[in-house]
């Protein structure tokens, strides 16, 4: 059984928690020092997440079809519960083609020590908003 029961319970989760990095004093300034534009396309269920760091503030929506990303992550949502909980290592992901990405990966890959940081924030989240992990 997946995690996330459908498309808007995984938007309501992960668009949450990419909030919380958003406002996180030391994780949400250096997102947005990378000027990216990150689309993650998921499956099982269908949705997409596109964070917007190009800006002054971190704008984050959902299934947007206009804004053109600089960078794609495509991959299950499982993956990605996972991927937030420090169970899956990015490159392995990559090379398995259990994540697949679209875009510049070596800026993708600087942001890692950064998203590492966030491992610890993510079961935090889920426990704050009362989600079993």
């Amino acid at each position: 059984m997946s995690f996330f029961k459908d498309s808007d319970e995984l938007k309501k989760i992960l668009g949450g928690f990419f909030n919380v990095l958003a406002t996180d004093p030391a994780i949400g300034p250096k997102l947005l020092n990378s000027k990216l534009i990150l689309k993650f396309i998921y499956r099982e269920p269908d949705a997409s997440i596109t964070v917007d760091l190009s800006g002054a503030s971190v704008v984050i929506t959902f299934d947007d079809q206009i804004k053109k990303p600089i960078v794609e992550m495509n991959m299950k949502g499982d993956t990605a519960h996972r991927f937030w909980k420090g169970e899956v290592n990015l490159v392995i992901a990559l090379a398995r083609r259990e994540i697949t990405a679209r875009g510049p990966i070596p800026q993708i890959l600087k942001l890692l020590p950064l998203i590492k940081s966030a491992y610890g924030l993510y079961p935090q989240y889920l426990k704050a908003q009362s989600i079993p992990q």
